[in-house]
């Protein structure tokens, strides 16, 4: 079906049944540049799509956030198959002088699958639905059967100047004859991201309460708890090179939960990738070093019988991600510590691992470990029943684990990609039946 779309589609382009006229004059002595900013405006309407890797490999067109602004909307949208994969329905809407320029394509992936299979997919036909569209702009003189010349991510005339803003309030309210809980959340953040810098803003405020009436011997008690916090962090990052970049953080916190008045944490860093940045799509190796200072003020006095502190910290972390055909790889050790005292420290390592055994068998893991000894916050007065059971306060403690393994066969038809939503999913014990 993929193959067929794809030749189909191809044949079309080179046959010339689909470019009568071109929207744009001729690119005659244009520079790279110059075609670039007549190139077809795209907005990808999709939840779950490797954004990076679209506009990593399909480097042809502009990209806008807003379909309005667009020239061409594609519309992506997912569906089971019998075959426990995913049918991905590419809808191309034109717009404005693209109007009349609609098609819908499909490609279908198999549950035994990679992530990297599946998006080297969909991209693919992506990329020939785009074809139609750019071939009616100067950039199609850079397009043959590949792309002749690599066309990195350009800044393209903007008036918001690439700044993206997003805000949002919300709450949640449960009531039960006993019990009665409540949250509200207010999140603010922007951004702006270009090839030679990244800054990112964001602020959070939550508030949570909740009430349990508990009856014993005829005597109710009621019990309360609250909680509340703050956050705001910011980034700033200078790209150096292919392999080098440099940053600044931010961050300021304010938390119940962690004995927090106020925290203001500032910090310099400098990170190495060994792959250069034009490939982390496909493959990461980072190292970062972070050194930062801390202003803290704490609610109440710790168990080091301090209300306020200064303190010189560091860390390093390295990361690796991988995305092959074979599976996925994120794994990530970092180790830091606090100057005045060098026992103060911790150690955290984690791990996410998509591992294809053989075609059908795959292997799965998902894991963090952290080795804690760096809880200076916590409070001399402890931490009451309530406050322990609600997790309401931070807990002394010396390591966290967490670890989730599953290993999947799949075995059959691979030929099963009709669509049938009849009746949805059938839930049994808790999980879709595939």
């Amino acid at each position: 079906m993929k193959k067929r779309t794809l030749f189909f589609v191809s044949l079309l382009i080179l046959g010339g049944w689909i470019l009568p006229v071109s929207v744009y004059p001729q690119a005659g002595g244009s520079s790279v540049a110059d075609m670039k900013k007549t190139a077809p405006k795209v907005y990808i309407d999709c939840e779950h799509c490797d954004q990076d890797y679209i506009r990593t490999e399909i480097p042809f067109v502009n990209y806008v956030r807003d379909r309005k602004e667009a020239d061409v909307h594609v519309l992506i949208t997912t569906q089971d198959t019998g075959s426990g994969g995913t049918e991905y329905t590419l809808a191309f809407i034109g717009q404005g002088g693209f109007a009349n320029i609609n098609s819908t394509l499909i490609y279908a992936s198999s549950k035994t699958d990679t992530e990297e299979e599946v998006r080297r997919g969909y991209v693919a036909v992506l990329k020939m639905g785009l074809m139609p569209y750019a071939a009616r702009t100067p950039i199609r003189d850079l397009i043959s059967v590949e792309f002749k010349e690599k066309v990195k991510p350009t800044d393209v005339v903007d008036p918001w100047k690439f700044w993206v803003f997003s805000m949002s309030v919300g709450g949640d309210l449960e009531r039960e004859s006993q019990t009665k809980s409540q949250a509200v959340d207010f999140r603010l953040s922007t951004n702006k991201i270009t090839p030679d810098i990244k800054l990112r803003l964001g602020f959070l405020a939550r508030y949570e309460s909740d009430e349990f009436k508990y009856e014993e011997e005829g005597i109710t008690e009621t019990i309360t708890s609250h909680s509340d916090a703050v956050d705001f962090a910011g980034l700033f990052v200078k790209s150096l090179s292919e392999h080098w970049s440099a940053g600044i953080y931010l961050g300021v916190s304010s938390s119940t939960f962690s004995n927090l008045r106020y925290k203001i944490n500032p910090a310099l860093a400098v990170e190495f990738d060994l792959f250069p940045y034009s490939e982390s799509t496909r493959r990461q190796l980072r190292f970062l070093y972070k050194g930062g200072y801390d202003f803290v003020k704490y609610r109440e006095m710790t168990i080091y019988d301090k209300t306020k502190e200064s303190l010189l910290s560091q860390s390093l972390s390295a990361t690796l991600e991988i995305k092959e055909p074979w599976g996925t790889l994120s794994s990530s050790l970092e180790g830091s510590h606090y100057f005045h005292d060098f026992t103060t420290n911790r150690l955290a390592f984690f791990t996410e691992l998509s591992f294809r055994i053989f075609k059908g068998l795959d292997f799965n893991i998902d894991g963090m470990y952290e080795r804690v000894r760096d809880q200076l916050s916590l409070p001399a007065s402890g931490a009451s029943r309530e406050e322990i059971l609600l997790r309401r306060r931070e807990l002394r403690t010396d390591y966290n684990l967490f670890l989730s393994v599953n290993l999947s066969y799949t075995f059959g038809s691979i030929f099963s990609n009709v669509v049938n939503p009849r009746f949805g999913n059938l839930g049994i014990l808790g999980h879709d039946w595939d």
